[in-house]
């Protein structure tokens, strides 16, 4: 694995540990409603379905950092396409931002594994 494959594997990881806290944690604070552009009243109803998806991110990290410290390429490539394939649910179904935040790093990360590979 090269230098640029562990260090974007790394930035996708810590990237879902940030989602990790701003779902579990944040999601009806200040930060976590400024972020998701909510209102009180709904990050208020939605905060059990915000910790499942902080949830879910937490193990999306705790794969890809399990591929990067282990040095799988299989496990890194899996985790990185169910990162992608979740940024693209999320883009078509939520915002495109997500795209842009979530997919994308997957998508550069994904490409320098399969070229180190």
């Amino acid at each position: 694995m090269t230098a640029l494959a562990a260090l974007l594997i790394g930035l996708v990881a810590a990237l879902h540990v940030g989602f990790l806290i701003l779902e579990m944690f944040l999601w009806t604070r200040p930060a976590g409603r400024q972020v998701f552009r909510l209102e009180p009243a709904f990050a208020e109803e939605t905060k059990v379905l915000a910790a499942n998806q902080g949830l879910y991110n937490g193990f999306l990290a705790a794969g890809l950092m399990w591929g990067l410290f282990a040095d799988k390429t299989d496990v890194q490539v899996f985790f990185l396409a169910c990162v992608v394939v979740a940024g693209v649910f999320g883009a078509a179904t939520v915002n495109r931002r997500i795209l842009v935040v979530q997919a994308v790093p997957a998508v550069l990360a994904l490409l320098a594994v399969l070229a180190a590979a």
